[in-house]
């Protein structure tokens, strides 16, 4: 660690030194030619009226607490320098309009549109970049992944002029990996962070997690937070008609709804009901029990609401069943490898999924091209097999309740901690599978922002959780030491290994693609050897019901985007809208008994 953060530190200097001015040579690039993939039928106005399952924690984009709730809205879904078309996945403008590589396989140089600012007014400058530097690499903050990522990954920020800025990276990159590192940055707002105590001198609050644990900071995105009823409801506000970003061809015909309702309802059930008398707008269809039985009432036969689902080509993240490690028995490995066995996944998938899901062939994540091992396949469904591990490990008796025990008279047992009440008849299905072995799940229902909470600071001996997915998977967050034992982190695990924490270290320092390609297979190969992740499940489409009333583009879906009617610029497009007409021949007709047709719509564009 003091090698990487001594040659961030001396980079950054050498960096500093020789960018003061801008170069005179510089080779600048746009894009105002890719297809722009919103509607220009759309309309602005209208409350989209949607659900959580619970209240977030806290308003912090990062710190504890703070990787859950309504995190997405706040820092995954704001603009960035610039961003992925989301088609043809070339680089489009965001908050910059313009980029240059330095050359020298480090630095780009970005230019920002003069007409950016956060919502309460203030221009977004160069000065807001700088910032986001020291607000990543605080202490204070309590996030020790930024920390490290904005100090051995990020170099250093510099200010050319007020709308001129250059992002340096520590290590040399290949030029498109460069521009993945460096595109999604995110200003953050330096007149809003009020220095207070700062004892150990890093430029923030000491007390920042505390003082801002509720406070909306600024946002460069079109909504903000407008209202909010602690456990209740949360309410988002468009800037309006002028936000700066509608400057943007890319960004014109979206964000078209002017306030977003969060109501939190924690049964599911309960919000389907909410949904289906017309309280909410648009609600997940996702789960198969739900698709394939529960969208046959009269809402639907009538064509009040109607059925979307949309395939795409999203990466898909690591997950599945994590074994903490450092839990008594699990640093066994004949114990993991019997429980990898014990757990019947691919029944999951085929009796209580009906197959709409496939299996993740990797606990790592899937569909990252070549750097997806193409030769990994997920651990099989097999009792014997697994009972031959916990034999090896000395639970070679079987008590009189069918579960296996050693010589100490410890039972194989081991808590299974899950985050959402939809999932318990498949957390059921694998307990009852894995009694076949003599292994005992002791099913733990902990739902929302707390189950990861208490997850991230690893409580728990076995949890099943999936996460989000980057286009260059990174491994450093789940596997490396850095992380391990040490809670608000999200090595699950608690997982390392000197050799992994090796590999890890010169895959994210590797220019060459294809050495790293092949290091990102050595880590996989390690990861399943040491089996400390069941494989879980990948959903490449999303489903979703919506009140007749919403509209959306004639093509809806796109390759990068998760779901129709969320607001965003990355899971969702924010490209739908709300008819108002339409919801009042909607809601006439409902009053008098009329009927529409029945609708079903499937975008298989992206199907593979």
């Amino acid at each position: 660690m003091f090698k990487l953060t001594t040659l961030a530190a001396l980079s950054a200097l050498a960096f500093t030194a020789q960018a003061a001015e801008l170069p005179a040579n510089l080779d600048w690039q746009t894009n105002w030619d890719d297809p722009v993939f919103a509607s220009d039928q759309a309309k602005r106005g209208g409350t989209l009226r949607t659900h959580l399952a619970s209240f977030p924690l806290t308003l912090r984009t990062v710190g504890p607490d703070s990787n859950s709730g309504l995190r997405t809205y706040f820092l995954d879904e704001v603009p960035g320098l610039v961003t992925r078309h989301p088609d043809t996945l070339n680089w489009i403008p965001d908050i910059a309009t313009e980029w240059a590589f330095a050359g020298d396989n480090k630095t780009v140089y970005f230019k920002l549109n003069p007409d950016a600012m956060w919502n309460d007014g203030k221009a977004i400058t160069a000065s807001d970049f700088e910032f986001m530097l020291t607000f990543y690499r605080s202490k204070d903050i309590v996030a020790p992944y930024y920390n490290d990522y904005f100090t051995n990954t990020i170099a250093e920020v510099v200010k050319i002029d007020d709308h001129t800025l250059a992002v340096s990276t520590v290590e040399e990159k290949n030029q498109e990996e460069l521009m993945l590192t460096v595109s999604g940055l995110n200003p953050k707002p330096a007149h809003f962070f009020s220095r207070g105590k700062d004892k150990n001198g890093d430029g923030m609050d000491d007390n920042y997690v505390r003082k801002y644990n509720f406070k909306a900071e600024p946002t460069a995105s079109p909504y903000f937070v407008d209202k909010i009823k602690k456990g209740k409801s949360l309410t988002l506000k468009h800037v309006g008609d002028d936000w700066w970003g509608y400057e943007n061809k890319y960004y014109q015909n979206r964000y078209n709804v002017d306030k977003i309702r969060f109501t939190v309802i924690r049964d599911q059930d309960l919000a389907r009901q909410h949904f289906e008398k017309g309280k909410l707008d648009v609600f997940e269809l996702t789960l198969p029990e739900v698709w394939h039985e529960k969208t046959d009432g009269e809402v639907y036969q009538k064509g009040y609401v109607h059925r979307f689902w949309g395939f795409n080509e999203v990466p898909q993240g690591a997950g599945g069943l994590w074994l903490n490690t450092a839990q008594p028995l699990l640093g066994d490995i004949n114990i993991r490898r019997g429980i990898m066995h014990a757990t019947d996944m691919d029944g999951l998938i085929e009796k209580l999924i009906r197959g709409d899901y496939s299996r993740k062939p990797h606990a790592t994540g899937s569909g990252n091209g070549k750097y997806s091992w193409e030769g990994a396949t997920p651990p099989a469904f097999d009792a014997e097999l697994a009972i031959s591990h916990f034999s090896k490990a000395g639970f070679d008796s079987v008590g009189g309740d069918g579960v296996r025990v050693n010589d100490k008279g410890e039972r194989l047992s081991f808590e299974l901690v899950y985050p959402y009440p939809s999932w318990t008849p498949r957390m059921a299905y694998l307990k009852e599978q894995a009694k076949l072995a003599g292994l005992d799940f002791q099913l733990k229902l902990i739902d929302g922002a707390t189950g990861f909470k208490y997850m991230s600071e690893k409580k728990h001996q076995l949890a099943f959780i999936n996460m989000s997915a980057k286009e260059i998977p990174g491994y450093w967050e789940y596997f490396h030491s850095d992380n391990a034992n040490k809670p608000q982190t999200n090595n699950f695990n608690n997982f390392s290994t000197p050799e992994l924490d090796e590999l890890i270290t010169q895959y994210r320092s590797e220019f060459d693609l294809t050495k790293k390609q092949q290091l990102a297979h050595e880590i996989q190969r390690i990861i399943q050897d040491a089996s400390v992740v069941v494989p879980s499940y990948i959903l490449p489409w999303s489903r979703q019901g919506y009140w007749r009333w919403m509209q959306y583009p004639e093509n809806p879906m796109q390759k990068r985007m998760d779901y129709l009617f969320t607001v965003g610029r990355i899971y969702g497009l924010s490209t739908f809208w709300i008819d108002s007409d339409v919801k009042k021949e909607t809601l006439k007709a409902m009053d008098d008994g009329k009927a529409f047709e029945p609708v079903t719509v499937i975008d298989d564009r992206y199907k593979r």
